[in-house]
């Protein structure tokens, strides 16, 4: 795929080892091997090494040469074997090396250049077959509750999560039923963006990121707005809105949420599918560039869609990430009851449409729980605040063999017009 080279010289630095690479140690019919997982899609899928390779692998620090690593590998390992497997690795991109970025950069532009966007959870988080999936929801929505789909005010928008549903399930039966029956002809989908921060460059001072794909799932293609989507892109300059969509290519968030859309809707419904970008600066400076930018793309949506009774908000977010996988010095466990606390603060201030309150309580410790769903639900709450949320679900997910844990919940919003 790339047109560049792979590294060869036994005078120059070898490339480092990706750090983005997650190394997971795997025992198979008595042996041990190294496997490499990349969440960005570059390296070669199921690729493993044995677990000898580590000895190599550590050398690789980004300054060593191949001269330099001979006396640590013995005679037995001669200057061609070790440039000819640093050739391997680097072939299948596992080292940061020039072979490397091109073949990334690549691929983020056959994305972007391309018409469909192609489900990345679907064989993971749940069957990728359709017969088998429908079989699988079918299932998991068999005791839902009825009644819940029974609303006295009209619904507007849905908070709720993006959990893998092999844990999240019934927070995600209890929201999606509640929208079972509604028939909107546009759903404006609000997502977390996981990934937008590894392209620091392509994304400073652009906050919103939309996508005008169709969205392909098992159960069908979602047809993307984009007459709605090229309006949004009109005042793009004082919006924060951008259309350079890298960061949709890996990311979930958006796609677990159509994944129960396409099962539970069989009307006709196009989507205009953003994702959100964290909103760091926001926490220190409210009236700041990105503050201005929130509230002018804020007031962009409420213009178009406040309105709209054809138009269905969706937000996608979870709650708190707690614990040592992220960055907590002691066990989830012990961070149970404070975050439960905090979690309730933040789905009353949601419940009430209070950005403000909402703002505050996150700020007042600079996120301490990691709220990955506080920028799409901010800027959500800012555009329509005059709606009545009602939380309809609430858990945590105990990850006890990484001592963390990730809260999840899940709010839906009236319009009063009683």
């Amino acid at each position: 795929m790339s047109s560049n080279t792979l590294f060869d010289s036994t005078t120059k630095p070898i490339p480092p080892v990706r750090w983005d690479l997650e190394i997971i140690p795997v025992q198979e019919n008595g042996s041990s091997y190294l496997y490499f997982y990349d969440s960005r899609g570059y390296a070669t899928q199921n690729f493993a090494l044995d677990q000898q390779a580590a000895r190599v692998l550590n050398l690789l620090d980004g300054h060593k040469s191949i001269e330099d690593l001979s006396p640590y590998l013995g005679k037995e390992v001669s200057k061609n074997q070790l440039l000819d497997y640093i050739k391997f690795l680097d072939k299948h991109r596992l080292l940061h090396s020039s072979y490397f970025k091109e073949y990334a950069e690549q691929v983020e532009q056959e994305y972007e250049a391309a018409d469909v966007h192609e489900a990345v959870t679907a064989g993971l988080s749940y069957p990728a077959d359709p017969d088998e999936l429908t079989e699988y929801l079918d299932e998991a929505f068999q005791d839902a509750d009825p009644s819940s789909t029974k609303h006295s005010h009209p619904v507007r928008a849905l908070y709720a999560p993006h959990i893998d549903p092999r844990v999240g399930m019934e927070s995600y039966v209890k929201a999606f039923q509640s929208i079972r029956h509604i028939k909107p002809e546009r759903v404006v989908i609000l997502a977390t963006s996981h990934y937008a921060g590894m392209y620091p460059k392509k994304y400073q001072n652009k906050p919103f990121i939309i996508s005008d794909k169709d969205f392909r799932m098992p159960l069908g293609t979602i047809k993307s707005d984009e007459k709605t989507i090229q309006k949004l892109l009109k005042n793009a300059d004082k919006t924060g809105l951008t259309k350079d969509d890298r960061a949709h290519r890996i990311e979930h968030s958006i796609e677990l949420h159509l994944l129960f859309l396409s099962y539970l809707w069989d009307h006709d419904y196009k989507i205009v599918p953003i994702v959100v970008n964290g909103f760091d600066e926001l926490l220190y400076m409210q009236d700041g560039h990105q503050g201005k930018q929130i509230e002018a793309f804020s007031k962009q949506l409420s213009k178009h869609f406040a309105d709209d009774k054809d138009t269905f908000f969706l937000i996608s977010g979870d709650l708190a990430h707690i614990g040592k996988k992220f960055g907590d010095t002691e066990p989830a466990r012990k961070l149970f009851e404070e975050v439960k606390q905090f979690d309730k603060q933040f789905l009353d201030s949601a419940e009430q449409g209070s950005q403000e309150k909402m703002l505050g309580l996150i700020k007042e410790k600079l996120d301490p729980y990691r709220i990955c769903g506080f920028p799409p639900l901010y800027t959500f709450l800012k555009t329509m605040p005059e709606l009545k949320g009602k939380n309809i679900s609430y858990h945590l997910w105990d990850e006890q063999e990484r001592e963390s844990a990730v809260s999840f919940g899940s709010v839906l919003y009236f319009k009063d017009e009683l």
